[in-house]
């Protein structure tokens, strides 16, 4: 088991793909993945998904950029949390109410609440909702 566990938000995983979105803790994110493990919901790969696909529909990347990302991506220790529907919806939906969140954001704070792993994101909303239900910020 690595010495590190993580719970990656979209947020910094898809600043990797974007120049213009990634900086210093993005970068920091990404370099800690050499010891570190990352820990993502079910929703991920499909947020992100749909985030390159677009990104292309505007012409922001090109699928070459985006194949190459995902190759990237296939090479990082990042693991997919599965979860039971019930549970998964029922505290991702209480926390969603209780901090004005996005269903998808929701579930990176559970996850990040149920394991007591740091999380790792640039979303405004979500930092402030991680630092209401206490959640440890990665890097911060």
């Amino acid at each position: 088991m690595p010495a590190l566990i993580l719970v990656l938000d979209a947020s910094v995983s898809l600043a990797w793909a974007f120049e213009d979105e990634g900086n210093a803790y993005t970068d920091l994110v990404l370099e800690s993945l050499r010891k570190a493990q990352a820990l993502v919901p079910t929703s991920w790969p499909l947020e992100v998904g749909n985030a390159l696909l677009v990104a292309e529909r505007r012409g922001r990347l090109k699928q070459a950029a985006t194949v190459q990302f995902l190759a990237l991506l296939r090479q990082l220790p990042i693991v997919v949390e599965a979860e039971r529907t019930e549970r998964l919806l029922g505290e991702t939906l209480a926390l969603a109410r209780a901090h004005h969140l996005s269903a998808y954001d929701a579930s990176y704070l559970y996850l990040a609440m149920r394991h007591g792993f740091p999380l790792a994101t640039t979303d405004e909303v979500l930092l402030q909702a991680a630092g209401r239900a206490g959640v440890p910020l990665f890097g911060k």
